[in-house]
């Protein structure tokens, strides 16, 4: 039995270490503060004393209701909780999960995210010299269709507007400068003729290269001039090559246009019903002869279910993150969320699922919902116990993610374009081509903020390299760009490592040639009857779009609750051969 004097000896040692620990916590930097904070938890446990809980989620300084990166005092779960669903990431997908399971009556979930906020790949951070600091994205920047009329709008749109996100129209195509190696250069027409090659492009294709169905359509480039307007019309948008992405998904993921090039390659059928017609293109390809594909576009074309043309880039100081967080914390508690905690295996039965986390807390549920970026499954940076079926590990890999990289400047003034966009052309495609200006009306005048992005596997090669030699070589690009001014040395430099950051290990997914749509069916299926995937990915309709992350959170919260209320389901179906991907076989050769 406990006597009143050990109780007090008890929380007075629980008061001195807190006290000592919780200052230098406060005071740290993130990484410090999840190691302080173990230490703290580990020295507690030797002595028999329960950990502290760390300040609340909706405080001031709450990693949930604010953009920026806060250090936490949080506590860690000790032994094994039980939930009816554990939530694997706190990005869009998983909290607009939580927030559908709140909605059906399901509160005794909890979110795991390994980062001090939520928010995921909406990552803010503040940039600039003293007293000139900005907080900037440098991850999802943009929202990609918003409403036309009285039509259906983007729900990043939606949470935007009740959140009063500040916003700015961003003109991709009507507000741009060119230059090449030898300065300010006139190539508009080129880049104007990329713009139609890439509206007919998107009209549909079959299962090549994006760069094959180029070749087909008659669009090759063959100078600088017209690489990096190609880039800009393909790469900047998907974070990959031609040569590495779907000419078939590049159709229902970009702005269409049906020309007569493209009426070559398909049949033209009109499908009735008794509300509307329309006019498809059927592929007559034998393995895909029983697909209807169509010109459509789910996002921007409001004729095909689309949203609008206008895309909106945040300006917001609290940062884009803010409007995920303030949703989150309408319904979230602190108790449902659990920061600073990385999972590092996952094991799963038909009848739970148990969650290991890197400082050895144990977590079960009756179901889980993994919302990992596909980059984290592909590195099998989480263990899976079972291993993953065959036909999951091959839609895991089938799947490709891009790179994307924004590499901001700030300068003592401005010296360059006053259009929102510059393209460069440079020898080698790719090599810092776009642009952007945040010293303009609208955005950011008198900052002398100035990025330019890269993709794919250049953003893969300046991860490997030091910030200097990067920033040397985008000093070179500017004095290129203005060989008659003297451009002086950045006070502020920086870009992400989103490849090699093991929490995301790149930015957003892209549909590669031969990845099939039963490929994506298995990429969203569920795993036995309690282990579930979700995220951008997982969304045939907006895959690498945070509209798709949001309704991917939505419908497989919805599919577990119906499970919880049928006393349980086989979960979304799995095809495990996939017809036209066999090996081939001796009578092929015949």
């Amino acid at each position: 039995m406990t006597t009143s004097a050990e109780v007090g000896r008890v929380s007075g040692m629980h008061l001195l270490f807190y006290t000592i620990f919780g200052d230098v916590i406060a005071s740290s930097t993130p990484s410090l503060t999840a190691s302080l904070s173990l230490l703290l938890s580990i020295v507690l446990r030797i002595l028999g004393l329960s950990t502290p809980v760390g300040l609340g989620l909706f405080s001031p300084q709450s990693p949930i209701t604010s953009g920026m990166a806060v250090p936490m005092q949080q506590g860690h779960v000790t032994g094994t909780s039980d939930f009816q669903v554990l939530i694997l990431g706190g990005g869009v997908t998983g909290v607009m999960a939580a927030k559908t399971l709140h909605r059906r009556g399901i509160d005794n979930f909890k979110i795991i995210e390994a980062r001090e906020t939520l928010g995921g790949r909406m990552k803010s951070f503040s940039f600039g010299a003293a007293g000139r600091e900005y907080v900037l994205e440098l991850g999802a920047d943009w929202i990609h269709g918003t409403q036309t009329n009285n039509g259906p709008s983007n729900p990043i749109f939606d949470l935007a507007r009740k959140h009063n996100l500040s916003t700015q129209p961003n003109h991709y195509r009507g507000s741009m400068t060119t230059y090449d190696h030898t300065g300010l250069v006139d190539y508009m027409q080129t880049f104007n003729t990329a713009v139609d090659n890439f509206a007919a492009l998107t009209v549909g294709g079959v299962d090549t290269t994006t760069r094959s169905g180029y070749a087909l359509l008659g669009a090759k480039p063959r100078t600088p001039h017209e690489a990096a307007s190609e880039y800009y019309q393909f790469d900047w948008e998907y974070a990959q090559t031609p040569e590495q992405s779907s000419w078939l998904a590049s159709s229902w993921v970009t702005y269409p246009l049906y020309t007569s090039q493209s009426r070559l390659l398909f049949r033209r059928v009109m499908i009735k019903s008794p509300t509307r017609s329309q006019i498809v293109l059927v592929c007559p390809q034998p393995c895909c002869s029983s697909r209807v594909f169509q010109a459509n576009n789910f996002t921007f074309n409001r004729d095909q279910g689309g949203f609008s043309t206008e895309n909106l880039l945040t300006t917001d100081q609290r940062g884009f993150a803010s409007v995920i967080q303030s949703e989150a914390a309408e319904f979230i508690s602190e108790e449902q969320v659990l920061l600073n905690a990385t999972v590092k295996a996952i094991k799963y039965s038909d009848d739970r699922v148990w969650v290991s986390l890197s400082d050895e807390t144990s977590l079960s549920a009756d179901y889980a919902l993994v919302t990992f970026s596909l980059g984290v499954l592909q590195h099998d940076d989480v263990l899976f116990e079972p291993a993953l079926p065959k036909w999951k590990s091959e839609a895991i890999h089938g799947m490709a993610m891009g790179t994307y990289t924004k590499i901001y400047l700030q300068f003592p003034e401005k010296f360059w374009f006053d259009t929102e966009f510059a393209l460069y052309a440079d020898h080698e495609r790719g090599w810092y081509p776009v642009w952007q200006s945040l010293d303009i009306d609208g955005f950011f005048p008198g900052s002398g903020v100035l990025f330019v992005t890269v993709t794919g596997d250049f953003s893969k090669r300046i991860e490997s390299m030091s910030d200097q030699v990067v920033k040397a070589e985008v000093l070179a690009v500017l004095r290129s760009m203005y060989p008659n001014t003297t451009i002086p040395e950045p006070d502020a430099f920086y870009f992400p490592r989103w490849q090699s950051d093991p929490l995301y290990r790149g930015s957003y997914s892209n549909w590669p040639s031969s990845f099939l749509r039963s490929h994506h069916t298995n990429l969203r299926a569920t795993v036995g009857q309690r282990l579930w995937f979700g995220g951008e990915a997982t969304s045939f309709k907006y895959f690498g779009y945070l509209h798709g992350a949001y309704y991917e959170g939505q419908k497989m919260a919805e599919e577990i609750v119906n499970c919880m209320e049928d006393g349980g389901c086989d979960g979304l179906p799995h095809v495990e051969e996939i017809p036209c991907s066999h090996p081939y076989i001796a009578s092929d050769f015949i």
